[in-house]
């Protein structure tokens, strides 16, 4: 047997893997690119991550990876935009959604990795610096093995880096620049450097980030600098009792004869408490008490138009919501819903049971592509309960029964576009900015129906306004569908 060629295949074929191994790990040799013309399409394989093999990149990459969502079973939000008006209004959706996510801050979500067994210490959340003010960068450091130079480089995009208090001998680079560069023949003494290092950002905003890469020999890091304006804190007086805590709000709409029922029963338990009462009826009749405001609106001007107003003039910290046909009993205990609200702090909202209804629901929102946006579908049931309250649920959406924090539904707002068909728009337009429990036990009576064709004729419109509405959502919510 010729050994000698046996030895010498081996070490070709080792070669040809090592030199395999450092094209794919160099980026000369792209592996999915192989595959793909290798395999048939629809070839089940295993799909290698550029980001895997390209080790030494951290970052940062998008924290999403958005696909398009799927609306099979769905009618199309588009498919009700008049035809001639569609590709104009596509062209302004875009732009305003690009706009949208520059207000809000969604293009600062990035995805850093970090490097295994680094000798380089930084922060890795939590570095909050106002605009255009120096600040020292908390906790860099350096825990490396001895050697003759110890050398670290900063880097920024937004501002700029100088190490504080800086001596004659000093191996300080870049000062007052964006990039810094500082060495020293003794670690102790390079970490006291850096114990120095600040950031002054150089762009006025009032809440962006800036990212620092860090760096030492083949070790890399990247953290993130918050710059952001302190917020003024907006605090109610909750006062002594429940007359100074809460306000009841209600919307009516040609029913007088239900609303006095409301106010009658809401003072035999609340004699003292505020109502607020927006009215947009088509002839508006005086409406008079202790303790209440009337607000007359031109006419039927729409639900969530007199949500807005109502919502506008309360004063108290919390608000109870409640429709103008309800009839309050000896179960309708608002001090129950304070209660709650006071004992988790973070709740925005607290829904309630309109006798043994208790509405809820949960909104199952995909972001979809940027072109087309995004999927959302309605289920009627609960989310996960409350710690620490029995009989409390999270959800995304409660009956027309609920207490809730006036300033948090002030940010989020009624859309007065919204006149007659509208409810779970408001919750929708809240998603992911209120937090939101339904509780059982926390209940208020429904009067008798009474025939009221007049207010039938305005309170359920024909399909045009729920096609508006459809077509409405596509725009403003950025929704290629949605299912109720």
């Amino acid at each position: 047997m010729n050994y000698s060629f046996l030895f010498k295949l081996f070490l070709t074929g080792l070669c040809l893997t090592a030199l395999g191994i450092y094209s794919i790990q160099s980026g000369f040799l792209d592996v999915t690119d192989i595959t793909r013309r290798l395999l048939p399409s629809g070839t089940s394989c295993l799909q290698f991550s550029k980001q895997r093999l390209y080790g030494h990149n951290i970052g940062p990459f998008p924290s999403k990876n958005r696909s398009s969502c799927s609306c099979e079973g769905y009618t199309l939000n588009a498919k009700y935009v008049p035809a001639d008006e569609l590709q104009d209004l596509q062209r302004r959706r875009t732009e305003e959604y690009r706009q949208y996510q520059l207000r809000m801050g969604t293009k600062m979500e990035s995805l850093i990795l970090a490097q295994p067994n680094s000798p380089l210490q930084y922060p890795i959340q939590g570095f909050i610096v106002a605009p255009l003010a120096k600040t020292v960068i908390p906790g860099l450091a350096l825990y490396a093995q001895k050697r003759r130079l110890y050398k670290v480089s900063l880097s920024v995009k937004k501002g700029v880096l100088s190490v504080e208090d800086v001596l004659d001998g000093d191996q300080v680079e870049g000062q007052g620049q964006s990039n810094l560069t500082i060495s020293s023949n003794s670690s102790t003494h390079l970490n006291d450097l850096l114990s120095r290092v600040t950031y002054t950002s150089t762009i006025y905003h009032i809440k962006t980030k800036d990212l620092v890469n860090f760096s030492f020999e083949d070790y890399e890091a990247i953290f993130p600098i918050v710059i952001k304006r302190p917020s003024v804190p907006v605090l109610y007086d909750p006062g002594t009792d429940i007359n100074s805590q809460v306000t009841i709000t209600t919307k009516t709409f040609l029913r007088y004869d239900e609303l006095n029922i409301l106010i009658n029963s809401i003072r035999q338990f609340y004699p003292k408490i505020k109502i607020i009462i927006a009215d947009d009826s088509l002839e508006p009749q005086n409406v008079t008490g202790y303790n209440l405001e009337h607000y007359i609106m031109p006419p039927a001007q729409g639900w969530f138009a007199g949500r807005n107003l109502a919502i506008s003039q309360v004063t108290t910290k919390y608000f109870l919501w409640v429709d103008d046909d309800y009839i309050f009993d000896n179960n309708t205990r608002i001090e129950s819903f304070v209660e709650i609200m006071e004992k988790v702090p973070e709740l925005d909202v607290v829904g309630g049971a309109v006798e043994t209804n208790q509405f809820l629901f949960h909104l199952q929102y995909e972001e979809g592509d940027e072109e087309e946006g995004g999927c959302l579908r309605r289920f009627h049931r609960q989310i996960q309960s409350v710690p620490g309250l029995n009989g409390c649920f999270f959800a995304d959406g409660v009956v027309n029964y609920f207490m809730a924090r006036t300033d948090a539904v002030r940010r989020v707002g009624f859309d007065p576009f919204l006149k007659r068909v509208a409810h779970t728009e408001f919750f929708l337009d809240g998603l992911g900015d209120l937090l939101i429990a339904s509780c059982k036990g926390l209940s208020v009576l429904h009067q008798k129906k009474r025939k009221q064709s007049r207010y039938m004729r305005f309170r359920f419109p024909g399909q045009k306004d729920e096609r508006n509405k459809l077509a409405h959502h596509y725009f403003k919510n950025y929704l290629k569908c949605i299912r109720y």
